[in-house]
């Protein structure tokens, strides 16, 4: 594929959340990549993508997309989790560059499996964790860089929700096959910020409870990592908290700094909007505070411009690795390493011990 100038044809396996309000606009918006083909068995989705994509194909099922195989150049897994593994298993021994939502898998040894798959078929296995190109963590790591934190000694990162009723769906299924709870949900999305900015772990202590009536896994976890490099991460992900804390609130030699909010991208893309000028941008009083010796909430530190989310970012890299050979934005083995800790986890909260990676 190296060097074509015509754009990359796109099959979009899963028309729900992640592939109508994440994949399929980010795909079209991306040049190099064109939405070729979205697969959907369910008809209200299925009108919903031709009125959204009027030149996009519909396909029923997986196998009515792999059938022809030859005429797409890229597949997207962005359906249930529990089909991740499969999907992408079908879309490589078809010979085809594979993105997966995440989590790539249930274990780590799967994803490892899938990795060398991917090396000895020579194609490109990436996984969607749009989360590093969120505005606030940008930011972060341009302040980490240029050492305004100095030594950081902990980072807390909350990735919290109130929503006391169930929802339902395989999100919420006690059913271990379906890979639900918030722990590989928005647990992937925070273990894998850690890792970027502080590299690898060398011990997790995890709590993970069910706290609604009639929820059948975790809906409110927490998740302390000890870094090899001293850095101390603690994370949360709940969707039972009556008060949000901050995004992140990351504590080092020299300052601190404290982020509360979103990063925008998402709730934009749910209404409608599609990236373009001032994408991923916020207003000035949501940008995060850095100083030392005194609480943001009653004035203390200095307001950070945060950088612009960039979702798109992602999806350019993905063409451009498979135009012009560039690196993969997110590789399959990293994707291992966080469910390394993911599964150090799930054993910490269940047999109540802290795990040694």
């Amino acid at each position: 594929m190296t060097g074509s100038s015509t754009p990359l044809r796109v099959g979009l396996v899963g028309y729900g959340l992640a592939g109508s309000v994440f994949h399929a606009p980010l795909i079209a918006a991306t040049e190099g990549l064109a939405l070729d083909t979205v697969v959907t068995s369910n008809p209200e989705r299925q009108r919903q993508a031709r009125a959204e994509f009027p030149d996009v194909r519909v396909a029923a099922s997986p196998d009515e997309l792999f059938a022809r195989a030859g005429e797409l150049d890229l597949i997207v897994i962005a359906s249930p989790n529990k089909t991740h593994v499969p999907l992408a298993t079908t879309a490589l021994e078809a010979g085809l560059p594979v993105v997966v939502d995440k989590p790539l898998s249930g274990t780590a040894a799967e994803a490892r499996e899938l990795a060398a798959l991917a090396d000895e078929r020579g194609l490109l296995l990436s996984v969607f964790q749009n989360r590093r190109w969120d505005n606030d963590f940008l930011t972060l790591r341009r302040l980490i860089d240029d050492g305004g934190l100095g030594d950081v000694y902990r980072f807390e990162s909350r990735f919290e929700r109130w929503r006391p009723q169930l929802k339902g769906g395989w999100r919420e299924s006690g059913d271990p096959t379906e890979i639900g709870g918030l722990l590989y949900d928005l647990g992937s999305h925070v273990v894998d910020q850690a890792l970027v900015l502080f590299g690898p772990v060398t011990a997790v202590y995890a709590e993970a409870d069910i706290r609604r009536d009639g929820a059948r896994t975790d809906d409110d976890t927490f998740i302390a990592l000890t870094h090899a490099s001293g850095v101390r991460s603690h994370l949360y992900v709940s969707a039972t908290t009556a008060q949000l804390g901050p995004r992140f609130r990351v504590l080092g030699s020299k300052a601190g700094y404290v982020k509360h909010g979103l990063d925008p991208q998402e709730a934009a893309l749910r209404d409608g909007a599609r990236p373009g000028t001032g994408w991923g941008t916020e207003p000035e009083d949501l940008w995060g505070r850095l100083g030392a010796g005194e609480s943001p909430v009653t004035g203390g530190g200095d307001p950070v411009p945060t950088l612009p989310g960039d979702y798109p970012a992602y999806y350019a890299a993905v063409a451009k690795a498979l135009l012009a050979g560039a690196p993969n934005p997110v590789t399959a083995r990293e994707a291992a390493a966080t469910l390394d800790v993911l599964e150090a986890a799930r054993r910490s909260a269940l047999e109540k011990v802290t795990v040694t990676l």
